[in-house]
């Protein structure tokens, strides 16, 4: 236990409160550790598994992992640091991108010790007199406190009364789990700590909430997410995967050797100050042999080294074009999917980023017959007309 407990506050910023984690680890019971998810972004990168592999070392201590889906708070959609309303999912694109949630968890996770909940299992029950009940539990004064809607409502932006809900909706989640502990980001601290207040409201023993850094994704600004297309996903080809964690800003990299891997930090850091290009290197199989396994780094490696060096790798995906006639070239951009407009495919060009068979192209008026051709975006990104 001690060594878990150890492992868990290593990385964790908050524990509201420490003292009160000691006793509940104490107890001997098994412990229910909570965790939510917003099914709008069913894709999971390195960024999740901060919380993730912290469940991995409660389940290893012998406690019950319960990985919350929140279909129904997913209607509303949870607006932490966003300047507007976030549009609604409807039930059934929630209950959809949530299916996606178990493959992927379990590659951290040990699926016989972990317990999948949708929040409409309780949430949806709830009638009129229940949700009078529950928002009476909350001020709105207290509610303002949340720094994104006190700084919508200071400069009379747009705040929906639906979205006040949330935080209580998130928070109730709690309650219908009489949960014992529960872990996130510290973009969702508040929300966590309004469950651990509504727990005692409702006569339960509060829970313990635990917050975990937000990994800063590979632009080395923001935290790591897909819709700032700066993430490493966890289902990404272990090619893929290699070729970004070469991105990786070195002044971040010993943060996510200590966020994402189990490697000794002594020997990470070491490594950084000895040879920085072997470290990525390093990093990069050690974030290979957790999800995809030890066979699949030689190869990742080898295409990695292959490109860095300007060739062409042999395992490229084709696509089959129907007829061999002339197309812009921009036409072609789009037609297989690397631009997703003209316009932006006009820029890759102007921008030299776009090569046929090796030679850049750098007139958009460019025609050519695609069958036989290899086209290619940036580094690594290459696909074979057939």
């Amino acid at each position: 236990m001690n060594n878990g407990l150890e492992k868990i506050k290593r990385k964790a910023v908050d524990i509201f409160s420490q003292e009160e984690l000691e006793q509940k680890l104490k107890s001997g019971r098994k412990l229910t550790i909570k965790l939510g998810a917003d099914p709008s972004r069913p894709d999971l990168h390195l960024g999740h598994t901060v919380v993730l592999r912290a469940l991995k070392t409660f389940q290893d201590m012998g406690h019950e992992v319960v990985f919350v889906i929140g279909d129904f708070t997913g209607m509303i959609g949870d607006p932490s640091g966003k300047s507007k309303t976030r549009p609604a999912l409807t039930f059934e694109q929630t209950r959809k991108a949530g299916e996606t949630y178990l493959k992927q968890v379990t590659k951290i996770l040990d699926k016989d010790k972990t317990r999948i909940a949708y929040n409409s299992e309780w949430l949806s029950k709830m009638n009129f007199k229940d949700i009078i009940e529950l928002t009476s539990k909350y001020t709105v004064a207290r509610i303002l406190e949340r720094d994104d809607f006190k700084n919508r409502y200071e400069n009379n932006l747009p705040l929906s009364m639906h979205e006040l809900l949330y935080p209580l909706m998130q928070g109730y989640d709690s309650v219908a789990l009489n949960a014992d502990i529960e872990i996130g980001g510290t973009d969702q601290t508040f929300n966590l700590l309004v469950g651990r207040e509504l727990q005692k409201d409702y006569g339960q023993e509060r829970q313990v909430v635990l917050t975990f850094p937000l990994l800063v994704g590979l632009d080395g600004k923001e935290k790591m997410s897909k819709s700032l297309d700066n993430y490493i996903g966890i289902d990404e080809s272990p090619e893929v995967m290699y070729e970004k964690a070469m991105k990786i800003p070195d002044e971040v990299l010993m943060e996510y050797f200590r966020l994402t891997t189990d490697m000794d930090l002594k020997e990470a850091e070491n490594l950084i100050k000895e040879d920085i290009v072997k470290a990525h290197k390093r990093y990069a199989e050690e974030i290979i042999r957790m999800y995809h396994g030890e066979d699949k780094i030689a190869m990742a490696e080898e295409r990695y080294n292959q490109i860095a060096k300007g060739g062409i790798p042999e395992d490229i995906k084709e696509f089959k074009m129907e007829n061999n006639d002339e197309i812009n070239i921009c036409n072609l951009l789009v037609k297989v999917g690397f631009a997703p407009s003209k316009s932006e495919a006009k820029r890759m060009i102007v921008g030299k980023g776009v090569r046929v068979n090796g030679e850049i192209i750098e007139d958009i008026s460019t025609s050519l017959k695609p069958k036989e051709t290899i086209l290619q975006f940036g580094k690594n990104k290459f696909i074979r007309m057939v």
